[in-house]
C-alpha cells in the first residue's frame, strides 16, 4: 500500500472530546506500566534479539507482504497493520512456548521487548511491499502502463519503458532502502528524549504491546481463539469461492447485489474477507469517504460523461485510451489527491517551522501542551533508552556508504537517471527526513509520498521529454524512501521507549526486516504478476496507482496539454475541493470538522469501483454495531478478528497463484445474466 493511505489510516475522525478520552486512557495504561516495570530489569539488547523472534518475523513479514501486495495490486489501499503484527507476535509465540511446555521443553520467557523486536521486524519487512512502488512508480514503467496512459502521445515517449524485472527490482531496493536506517540516528534522543514528540501510532503500539504482557490470561486466549477462528473461516470461503471463478468475470467477486443495473457501475458485494477486515481496521470517516467517492465517480460523473461521448471526446476510441473518459477517470483523481497532499504538506511544514521556533525561544504553544500535559516524564525509560547508544559514526558512515553505492548502482538500472541527479537528491535528503519524521510526531501524518512525488515532478520536468518519465519516477523512489524509512525508524524508536528496549535491539531488528522486505517483496510481486493479469482496468489487479504516477510524471514533462478537454477547469475543481475540505476541518469546530471527507480516500474508487468500497463499509458497519452492544469487548476482539479475516484470504492467495502458474483452473464459472 502507498504512505497516502497510511496516512488517510492514521487520521483521526473523532473530536477533540474523544480525543482527549483515549488519551486519558493511555495516561492510565502509562501508570500501571510504569508501575508494573517499576521493579523490572531489561535484558541486555543482545538477547532481546533472539533465534526464535527472528523465525517469528520471518514468517509474519512473509505473510504481511503477500497480504500487503495483494492489497496494493488491487485497489492500492493498505490499512496500518502495526498492531496486527504485534498481535500475530504474541499469539505464535505464546503458543510455541506453550506446545514446548507440554512436550516437556523449557522455553525462555516471552517478554515485550522480544514481542516489540518481531513486530518492527515484521512491519519493516512489509513496509517494502507497501511502500516499495511495486503497484506505483515502478509498475507504472511498464508497457502494459505506457499503452493505458496513451502510447506515443506527447511526453509518454515509448523509450520510457522498463518492464519489471527481479534482477533490477531486487537491486534498486537494496540501493535505496536501507539509506533512511542511517539518515537521522544522530538525532535519535533529541526528537524522543528531548523534543519529547508523541508518535501516536508508535506509542500505541506500545500499549498494545505492554497491554499483551499486563493482562490476564483469559483475555490473551480470547483474542487467540477469535483470530484463529475467522483465520479459518476466511481461508476456507477463499478456497470456496476459488471453485466458482473459472474464468474471469465468474464467481462470488462478480455476484450483482444491487441488481445487474448496479452491478455494471461496480456496486455489488464482492464477498472479499480481505476488504470486510481492513474496513473494521479503518476508521469509520475513511470508509464512509471511500464509498462518498464511489457514488460521486460510479454513481453520478461517469454516467453524466458517457453520455457527453461524441461531444466531449471521440466516441470511436477505446474506452481505456486517455483521451477518452478514462482520461477524466485518472486526472481527476489525480487533482485530488494533489490537492490533499499540497495542503496537508503546507500545512505539516507550517506547523514543523512554528514548533521548532517556538521551541529555540522557549515558548510553549498549543502542540508543545498536547506533548507536555499528556505525556508523563518517566526517568527510568529514558534511563533505558539513552544506556545502548547507537554511535554517531554509524549513521554518519552508513548513509554515505549507501548514498555512495545508489548513485553508483541507480544511473545502472535507470541510465535516464544521471549520477549528479542522485548526489543532489541525497544532499537534501537529510533535512527532508527530518522535517517529515518531526512532522509525524505531531500528527502521526507520513507525508513520505508527497515528498517523492516533488522528486518526481522535479526530475521529469529537468530531464525532458524522451527520458523525464523514466527519471521522474524512478526518482520518486530515491527520495521517499529515505524520507519513509527514517521516519518509521523514529516511530519505532517511540514504541522501543516505552516497552523499554534497546534501540540497538530496534535498529537490528529493522536492518533484518529490511533485509528480508527486499527479498521476498520483489519474489511476491512476481507471483501476482506471472499469474494475473496484473494492471489490467477490468480485472481484479487494476493497480491504479501505476497510472496514476505515470501520469503525474507525463503532466511533468508535457504540462496541461495531456488532458482531455474540459478536463483541466474539472481538475481545478476537485484540486479546490479537496484544499477546501481540509480547511473546513481544521478551522471549523471538531463536531462540524470530523465530518469532513477525506479527499485521497474519495480519488481511490475513481479508478477502482465501488465493490471495495461497500466491502470496507460493510467492515465499519460490524464495528459500529459491535461498538454500540459491548464496547469493551469491541475494542479487545475487533483488532483480532480483522486480522484473521484479512490474514485468511491472504494467505490462501499463495496457493492461488501457485495453481494459477501450474496452469490449474477452476472447474465451475458462475456467472450471472439478465433473463
Amino acid at each position: 500500500m502507498e504512505v497516502e493511505q497510511r496516512r488517510i489510516m492514521k487520521r483521526e475522525e473523532d473530536g477533540e472530546e474523544e480525543d482527549n478520552n483515549i488519551q486519558l486512557s493511555l495516561q492510565e495504561e502509562e501508570r500501571e506500566t510504569e508501575e508494573d516495570m517499576s521493579g523490572r530489569t531489561t535484558e541486555p539488547w543482545t538477547k532481546q534479539v533472539t533465534v526464535r523472534g527472528v523465525l517469528v518475523s520471518v514468517v509474519i513479514g512473509v505473510v504481511f507482504s503477500v497480504i500487503a501486495q495483494k492489497l496494493n495490486l488491487t485497489t492500492g489501499i493498505v490499512p496500518n497493520l502495526n498492531s496486527s503484527a504485534a498481535l500475530l507476535a504474541f499469539v505464535f509465540v505464546q503458543t510455541w512456548t506453550k506446545i514446548l511446555k507440554k512436550s516437556g521443553f523449557v522455553a525462555k520467557p516471552f517478554t515485550r521487548q522480544e514481542n516489540t523486536m518481531i513486530q518492527t521486524s515484521a512491519v519493516a519487512c512489509y513496509g517494502i511491499a507497501v511502500g516499495g512502488g511495486f503497484a506505483s512508480y515502478l509498475l507504472g514503467l511498464n508497457h502494459k502502463t505506457y499503452e493505458l496512459s496513451g502510447a506515443n502521445m506527447e511526453g509518454n515517449s515509448e523509450k520510457s519503458v522498463k518492464e519489471p524485472g527481479l534482477g533490477w527490482m531486487t537491486a534498486y531496493l537494496f540501493a535505496v532502502c536501507f539509506i533512511g536506517l542511517f539518515v537521522l540516528i544522530p538525532l535519535r534522543k533529541v526528537m524522543i528524549i528531548d523534543l519529547k514528540l508523541t508518535y501516536p501510532s508508535g506509542l500505541a503500539t506500545a500499549v498494545l504491546i505492554n497491554g499483551f504482557h499486563t493482562q490476564g490470561d483469559a483475555q490473551a486466549k480470547k483474542q487467540v481463539r477469535g483470530f484463529m477462528k475467522y483465520f479459518s473461516f476466511s481461508f476456507l470461503w477463499g478456497f470456496f469461492q476459488w471453485f466458482f471463478s473459472g474464468i474471469e468475470g465468474c464467481g462470488f467477486a462478480q455476484f450483482p447485489t444491487f441488481g445487474l443495473k448496479a452491478w455494471k457501475q461496480t456496486f455489488f458485494f464482492d464477498f472479499s474477507m480481505t476488504f470486510v477486515g481492513a474496513g473494521m481496521i479503518c476508521s469509520h470517516l475513511v470508509n464512509i469517504s471511500l464509498l462518498l467517492g464511489a457514488i460521486l465517480s460510479y454513481g453520478l460523473m461517469w454516467p453524466l460523461l458517457d453520455k457527453l461521448k461524441g461531444s466531449w471526446f471521440p466516441d470511436n476510441l477505446d474506452e481505456h485510451n486517455m483521451k477518452s473518459i478514462y482520461g477524466y477517470k485518472v486526472f481527476l483523481s489525480v487533482a485530488l489527491i494533489l490537492g490533499d497532499g499540497l495542503y496537508t504538506f503546507v500545512k505539516i511544514l507550517c506547523v514543523t517551522i512554528i514548533s521548532i521556533n517556538a521551541r529555540m525561544k522557549n515558548k510553549p504553544n498549543d502542540l508543545d501542551d498536547v506533548g507536555d500535559k499528556k505525556q508523563r516524564k518517566f526517568l527510568k525509560e529514558d534511563e533505558n533508552f539513552l544506556r545502548d547508544k547507537i554511535p554517531m559514526w554509524i549513521g554518519v558512515s552508513g548513509y554515505l556508504t549507501f548514498a555512495t553505492v545508489s548513485t553508483v548502482v541507480v544511473p545502472l538500472i535507470f541510465p535516464q537517471v544521471k549520477w549528479y541527479y542522485v548526489i543532489v537528491a541525497y544532499i537534501f535528503a537529510p533535512s527532508l527526513a527530518f522535517c517529515n519524521a518531526y512532522g509525524a510526531g505531531l500528527t502521526d501524518i507520513n507525508m513520505a509520498y508527497n515528498y517523492g512525488k516533488i522528486g518526481l515532478f522535479v526530475l521529469a520536468a529537468v530531464t525532458g521529454r524522451e527520458d523525464g518519465v523514466v527519471a521522474g519516477l524512478a526518482g520518486c523512489g530515491l527520495i521517499k524512501s529515505v524520507v519513509s524509512v527514517s521516519c518509521i525508524l523514529m516511530q519505532d524508536f517511540k514504541t522501543a521507549h516505552y516497552t523499554m528496549t534497546s534501540p540497538k535491539a530496534m535498529f537490528v531488528s529493522q536492518m533484518i526486516g529490511t533485509i528480508v522486505g527486499c527479498i521476498v517483496t520483489p519474489l511476491s510481486f512476481f507471483l501476482f504478476y506471472r499469474a494475473f493479469d496484473v494492471g489490467n482496468p477490468n480485472g481484479e489487479f487494476k493497480a491504479p496507482y501505476a497510472l496514476i504516477y505515470r501520469n503525474m510524471a507525463i503532466l511533468g514533462v508535457q504540462g496541461f496539454s495531456a488532458l482531455p478537454l474540459h478536463c483541466l477547469q474539472m481538475c481545478y475543481g476537485f484540486f479546490g475541493f479537496a484544499v477546501l475540505v481540509n480547511v473546513v476541518r481544521d478551522l471549523t469546530p471538531a463536531k462540524v470538522g470530523r465530518f469532513m471527507p477525506l479527499p485521497t480516500a474519495m480519488a481511490v474508487p475513481f479508478l477502482v469501483g465501488a465493490y471495495f468500497a461497500i466491502d470496507m463499509c460493510v467492515g465499519t458497519v460490524i464495528v459500529f454495531a459491535w461498538e454500540k452492544m459491548n464496547r469493551k469487548k469491541a475494542e479487545v476482539m475487533v483488532p483480532a478478528v480483522a486480522s484473521g479475516l484479512i490474514c485468511g484470504e491472504g494467505l490462501w492467495t499463495l496457493p492461488a497463484a501457485i495453481l494459477a502458474l501450474a496452469g490449474v483452473k477452476p472447474p465451475i464459472c458462475m456467472k450471472f445474466l439478465a433473463s
